[in-house]
């Protein structure tokens, strides 16, 4: 049976400088259309109030989803305000009203990426899914009203730890179905270069990022995360670049003194933004050095990045923070998790020492654990099976 499938992601075209933002639902939607499913796309987007602006701004991404196969198969509706998004769209770019509706009404599922869909809109598909890719946050934000998430008929989430006895965040009292996240193993594939250099990652520097609790505050940003290991250059020659998204004059201070202590910087919208330079800063590198946000660790939730997935499967060693135990993660062989920067200079000796063995390593993991066709076939199997 052919399933009809509307993916809703969030802020992909409002986003246009995140290259890897782009990637996250991309692997979601080829999973889906290597297991034989019609797959819609289904976004909202700031409009301007004027169609013909909103067709130029559009033009880039209508052309790049041409190219990925989805031509014809997106509805995108503009919001101009804070309380744009409380009811049905009334308008669509990609295909009529009438025409959009009657995709919702067919549709077999809406898997959703968007928390804050309006109720209005999730009403009208028979079946939906909310795939859950901030473990630990999302639920930490609903529990404490900081989010309102409409009901919807299944919870998937990518983070381990969810809804078990080992999380230190609550459960919202949902019964939450574990996925891992994918990678299109055909459109990321095994790139071996003995000769690439640097360690490297793509991050968001800073953000009005905060967890707020009435037992604690701190700043959870990866600015945090990474001033935590600031001094790594000066306990390994090994070369480590960071692709950042800087804003403001606070980021231009804090790039400077990263500088001062041996790290490369680069500006994430040159090196990587857009969805093709990401995909070639990442299979350029020697591997991914990343650090996770502090809430991570602090709430156990053995996430993984999908940024990660992605150096994997073109064979590209990663080091990565440790963010609680897991049931299936490696660390040794092809992904290393730290927990000091000590353990990271070391992860970066071993790789150094059978880079092959190594890159190989990390392309079997992906394999293993991330194929995007067998998480497809677990979300179909758990919703409309």
């Amino acid at each position: 049976m052919k399933y009809l499938i509307v993916l809703s992601p969030f802020s992909v075209i409002d986003f246009p400088e995140g290259g890897g933002h782009f990637w996250v639902y991309m692997q979601y939607a080829h999973g889906l259309l290597q297991s034989g499913c019609d797959v819609y796309w289904l976004e909202a987007f700031r409009g301007t109030g004027d169609p013909e602006s909103d067709r130029i701004r559009l033009a880039p991404f209508l052309e790049r989803m041409e190219r990925f196969g989805m031509g014809g198969k997106l509805i995108l509706y503009p919001v101009c305000g804070p309380n744009s998004a409380a009811g049905l769209p009334e308008q669509y770019v990609g295909l009529s009203r009438p025409e959009a509706e009657e995709v919702f009404e067919r549709a077999d599922l809406l898997l959703n990426f968007h928390y804050a869909i309006a109720q209005e809109l999730l009403a009208r598909f028979r079946r939906s899914a909310l795939v859950d890719i901030d473990p630990g946050l999302l639920q930490f934000w609903v529990s404490r009203g900081q989010l309102s998430v409409p009901r919807h008929d299944i919870y998937f989430t990518t983070g381990e730890t969810v809804g078990t006895s080992a999380a230190r965040f609550p459960d919202c009292g949902l019964k939450w179905e574990h996925i891992r996240p994918p990678v299109c193993l055909e459109l990321w594939p095994y790139i071996f270069d003995p000769c690439a250099e640097a360690f490297t990652t793509v991050s968001n520097w800073d953000s009005d990022d905060w967890i707020v609790d009435e037992r604690e505050t701190y700043e959870n940003t990866k600015r945090a995360a990474f001033l935590d290991f600031a001094d790594l250059p000066r306990l390994t020659d090994q070369p480590l670049e960071l692709a950042l998204f800087l804003r403001s004059a606070r980021d231009t201070q804090d790039r400077r003194q990263l500088e001062n202590r041996g790290w490369r910087i680069r500006l994430s919208r040159d090196a990587a933004g857009t969805p093709e330079a990401y995909q070639a800063y990442v299979q350029g590198s020697r591997g991914e050095f990343s650090c996770a946000k502090r809430s991570c660790a602090r709430f156990q939730n053995a996430w993984v990045s999908d940024r990660t997935l992605c150096y994997l499967a073109s064979g590209k060693p990663v080091v990565v923070q440790n963010t609680g135990p897991s049931s299936f993660l490696p660390n040794g062989e092809g992904m290393f998790r730290f927990s000091t920067p000590k353990e990271a200079a070391r992860a970066f000796r071993a790789i150094n020492s059978d880079y092959r063995k190594h890159s190989r390593t990390a392309r079997q993991i992906a394999e293993t654990f991330f194929d995007a066709r067998h998480v497809a076939r677990q979300i179909l199997s758990q919703v409309l099976t």
